[in-house]
């Protein structure tokens, strides 16, 4: 995993999405990049029509709704191998 984005117009619901993203990612010591796209002709270019919605690595991961932190957890220890239980 090398690039997140979170596509939302700033909504609440968007910019909870966002924190739980960015707070498990520092926790995993998560070196891509974390983008918050905010423009409204960006996110129609991914195909999605309700937000917030994720991106990992140009693959729409979750669309709408605030992901849990157990769920943005399993994206990370996917890319890990780790089961997310004992070592991270």
């Amino acid at each position: 995993m090398k690039e997140i984005k979170v596509l939302g117009m700033g909504c609440p619901k968007c910019k909870a999405t966002f924190e739980v993203v960015e707070e498990v990612a520092k926790a995993h010591g998560f070196s891509g990049t974390i983008e918050k796209v905010e423009d409204i002709s960006a996110i129609i270019s991914y195909g999605v029509m309700s937000t917030p919605a994720i991106v990992i690595d140009g693959n729409i991961a979750f669309v709408g709704g605030v992901p849990s932190k157990e769920q943005v957890e399993s994206w990370f220890n996917m890319q890990t191998g780790s089961c997310g239980c004992c070592c991270k």
